[in-house]
């Protein structure tokens, strides 16, 4: 005996719909444990980097150059590496999220205020706490340094709220956004950086105490980093790389190079990377533009 295909009633449509619909409150507002506690551990890394800060500051404002029995520099690093590791949980929100189907409107501005204090707050005040350093050699240092701070953290949240608004799903209606490239530098690429320069000075202060002078550099570094995060220059995404993913043998052989790289030379290979990045994307957007549309 065959039975009658059975069709969705209106009402069931109806339902379905709203179950798809980013904008249901239900969905907006959904809470999924494993993605967000990553993004909890983005902020709880980004809130003790800036206690690190804090910490390095009081130590090199004291007579013995000590708080609590430690140096500046060993708070500053502690401070890189909370960094680093928030970074590392930030890549991990998204693919879980992306891997179970289990994205939401909250997850996506809960990252973003995350984002703020471990890729915004934190690299400004590491930057701004290690610029007033040479102060009494250069006293103009001491000018800049909050402007030089706080400019990098307004470019980092306006980068973050852009980023929300060109891929929220209200302007991507029926069609799939291309994950392909970020719209200027990410946040988290331009917070590595930062990390990765104050590493490889403090890595110079412990061996010929040249600090004062590298950090001349850092001013015009920050001003670059923080234009290129409100920049379209485009810049590969690392989003669409799974287990599945193929590559040709050079890059294999390239990325097990950079890999022997970063263990046997950490501080210089990291900032190497993180400019090696930045760098690649102003070239190839500069190669971009000089090759007519029409080419391309």
């Amino acid at each position: 005996m065959i039975f009658p295909r059975r069709t969705r009633t209106d009402r069931e449509d109806e339902d379905l719909a709203s179950r798809e619909d980013p904008y249901n409150a239900a969905n907006a507002s959904r809470i999924y444990i494993l993605p967000n506690m990553m993004t909890a551990g983005n902020l709880l890394c980004g809130f003790l980097s800036v206690w690190q800060c804090i910490e390095a500051r009081l130590a090199s404002s004291a007579d013995d150059g000590l708080y609590l029995g430690d140096t500046a520099t060993h708070y500053y690093r502690y401070a890189v590496y909370c960094i680093f590791l928030a970074a590392g949980f930030d890549t991990l929100d998204g693919r879980l999220a992306r891997m179970g189907g289990r994205e939401s409107l909250f997850g996506a501005e809960f990252d973003s205020l995350a984002d703020v204090v471990s890729f915004g707050m934190a690299p400004a005040l590491l930057m701004f706490f290690l610029i007033l350093q040479p102060s009494q050699q250069f006293p103009w240092f001491r000018e800049i340094g909050g402007g030089l701070g706080f400019f990098y953290l307004l470019c980092a949240a306006m980068r973050l709220a852009r980023f929300n608004v060109i891929t929220n799903p209200l302007l991507h209606e029926g069609k799939k956004e291309s994950n392909r490239d970020f719209k200027g530098l990410p946040v988290p690429a331009a917070a590595m950086t930062v990390a990765s320069l104050v590493l490889f000075l403090l890595k110079l202060d412990d061996t010929d105490k040249s600090l004062n002078w590298f950090a001349l550099a850092l001013p015009f570094l920050m001003v670059l980093i923080a234009w290129l995060m409100m920049s379209v220059v485009p810049y590969p995404s690392g989003k669409k790389v799974d287990l599945q993913t193929q590559t040709r043998m050079r890059t294999f052989v390239f990325m097990l190079v950079a890999i022997g790289f970063v263990l046997l030379f950490r501080e210089v290979a990291f900032m190497c990377l993180c400019l090696g990045y930045i760098f690649f994307g102003l070239i190839r957007h500069w190669r971009r533009r000089r090759v007519p549309k029409a080419a391309r």
